[in-house]
């Protein structure tokens, strides 16, 4: 197992970044080749973090990608996601990311 910390500040106040609006959501499935993704407001000074627990050593490069490009498309401000993952593709990744705040703001970035 391993565990990654990605943090995200928005750039510049001005830049606004999106504070989810709901409650914390949960969705995937920890299995074979998938994960989950807990999504939840958070007081972090309107940064994003990212924790992500994976099975599949060696691949931090690869999540920094997804990461990157997640919080690209959808600049959340205090915000904390939980990632447990069991081998998914960065595809599968951002699928379950884009679902996960989808679900929680009911919205598109």
């Amino acid at each position: 197992m391993e565990t990654l910390h990605f943090r995200y500040e928005i750039s510049s106040p001005l830049a606004g970044g999106k504070p989810p609006a709901g409650t914390p959501q949960l969705v995937g499935v920890v299995s074979s080749g998938n994960l989950e993704v807990l999504i939840e407001p958070a007081a972090l000074a309107g940064a994003c973090e990212i924790e992500v627990r994976t099975a599949a050593v060696g691949f931090g490069a690869t999540w920094e990608a997804v990461m990157r490009d997640f919080h690209a498309r959808w600049q959340l401000a205090d915000t904390r996601i939980c990632i447990n993952d069991m081998g998914a593709t960065p595809a599968v990744v951002s699928l379950r990311l884009d679902q996960a705040v989808e679900s929680m703001t009911g919205g598109l970035p």
